[in-house]
């Protein structure tokens, strides 16, 4: 019984040493909300809440990872060194101006010409407009994308990457392994592009039997395809099948619903070098990139390939003055929740943000009310009922805050699914891509969006948000309050455990 007596007495102060120094630890350079999560797991419950935050409790990649982020970042101010932040003849609001630069000081990457090839919201028509782009490659096929399943819908753009190997075109594919893995005929997917001469690598694999081990909870969440440098298609859409593969989906009519945008001109240097950074993280090999311009650097700069991109025509109409943003894990200066946040902050008149996974941090949710109490008319489309639980619930125990503010809140029609990633503002600034408005989106995942002013694109994507709003119905917020005691308890824990990041 002594014994029994000292090791309780042992257990007892290691555990409030445990807890001691995680007051002290886990709230260095942490969000409040995160910290506070944290901290009430560790305090309550330490033998689950200490293993996960060793495992899982930094937002931020180490080690190879960020090194190489930073070795890229070294390259990519370089090879943009003779590039301006904005294009030659483009004069941007003052309110646009700051923002452009901070997107810049953030990920390196100016503010670039792109001509807008149309955005696509008809989901197999936007498989069938990469597929088409496969087959008229001569020279390179780049694929990044989250979620990549070979079944009857995309079987063409399958077959067209084989095809374009057998006639000499280098194709390289990259997909996350843990994204992608749960979908049918996964392993037979890879074998016939192994088959068919694809290089491919999975993003942030997870293989313990293979020395091969990631984080499990830090994704690559991004979709491109670029086709010979020339022509690039990015958004929200994933190489997969509306209702991703399930029958229990097709019985009750649940489609995803997204939104993609085809792009040629300088824009597309900037995904090839989002595409060469994520390449050479998983491969080791350094894939070159084509310099936006004719500029005397290309001579200087290894790895630079001079451009393929016709000079520009004045903005206005399919040409746009666009910059891409990318963000994750390997970046701690979060631009895609810098950057959202500083242009809703700016916002005048109107605010339109589409998100099927709505779970924002403290300054996101800040911006976001404050400009509907400014008088900004702000309007939210989420789902009816998102695909996922947790974030259903999650997402719902911020709207209160929202109605009170005053923004309106469209609820797309179950059982269909709304995942496009959009926002417009002043219906003036598009921003579009893979990026939700999530705390995984800021902090955990690999993202791009793009951030368009001047030409056609914020005019496609108001008129694809149109019909959002047109199958859509509005919040009742004074029903709102009324729901179960029970569904606002889920709520409040389903948001306290997305705050564990």
């Amino acid at each position: 019984m002594d014994h029994l007596g000292e090791w309780a007495s042992v257990f007892v102060v290691a555990e409030y040493v445990v807890k001691i120094v995680a007051v002290g630890v886990v709230p260095e350079n942490r969000r409040p909300t995160s910290s506070t999560s944290w901290l009430l797991l560790i305090l309550f419950l330490p033998v689950v809440g200490v293993p996960l935050y060793l495992l899982i409790g930094s937002p931020y990649v180490r080690g190879r990872r960020a090194q190489i982020q930073a070795e890229v970042n070294q390259f990519l101010e370089t090879g943009t060194d003779g590039v301006p932040s904005v294009p030659d003849g483009v004069t941007l609001p003052e309110r646009l101006l700051g923002i452009v630069g901070l997107s810049r000081s953030l990920t390196q990457l100016p503010m670039v010409t792109g001509t807008n090839h149309g955005v696509e919201e008809r989901y197999e028509a936007s498989i069938n407009r990469m597929t088409r782009l496969v087959e008229q490659a001569t020279e390179t096929v780049h694929v990044e994308i989250y979620i990549m399943a070979r079944d009857p819908v995309t079987e063409g753009f399958y077959q067209a990457l084989e095809d374009a190997v057998a006639r000499g075109v280098k194709v390289r594919v990259l997909l996350d392994h843990l994204g992608s893995r749960k979908y049918p005929g996964f392993r037979r997917m890879l074998k016939s592009m192994t088959a068919a001469g694809i290089e491919w690598y999975l993003m942030m694999p997870f293989l313990p039997l293979q020395r091969r081990i990631r984080r499990i909870d830090l994704r690559n969440h991004r979709k491109l395809l670029i086709v010979d440098g020339r022509v690039a298609v990015m958004g929200s859409q994933n190489m997969i099948e509306a209702t991703y593969g399930k029958a229990r989906n097709r019985k009750i009519g649940r489609r995803w619903n997204d939104m993609t945008i085809e792009l040629t001109g300088q824009i597309v240097t900037s995904l090839e070098a989002v595409f060469m950074v994520d390449w050479f993280t998983e491969s080791g090999e350094i894939v070159d990139l084509h310099a936006y311009r004719d500029i005397d650097a290309v001579d200087l700069v290894q790895h630079l390939l001079p451009t393929v991109h016709e000079p520009h025509d004045p903005v206005g109409g399919a040409v746009n003055a666009v910059q891409l943003i990318p963000s994750g894990p390997g970046f701690r200066t979060e631009p895609n929740l810098r950057v959202f946040t500083s242009l809703i902050y700016r916002a005048e008149r109107r605010l339109q943000i589409v998100s099927p996974y709505f779970v924002p941090d403290e300054s996101l949710l800040a911006a976001i009310t404050t400009a509907a109490q400014r008088g900004v008319a702000v309007e939210l489309y989420v789902s009816e009922v998102a695909d996922q639980f947790m974030v259903d619930r999650a997402q719902s125990s911020y709207y209160q805050a929202l109605l009170d503010a005053g923004v309106t809140i469209y609820l797309y029609p179950r059982p269909e699914v709304l995942h496009s990633k959009c926002f417009l503002i002043d219906d003036e600034i598009a921003v579009l891509g893979s990026s939700n408005m999530d705390m995984r989106s800021f902090y955990l995942d690999y993202e791009i969006s793009l951030l368009a002013y001047g030409g056609d694109i914020v005019e496609q994507v108001g008129a694809v948000i149109g019909t959002y709003a047109s199958r859509s119905t509005v919040l009742d917020a004074a029903a709102w309050p009324k729901r179960s005691p029970f569904r606002r308890y889920t709520e409040s824990v389903m948001r306290l455990t997305s705050a564990l990041q």
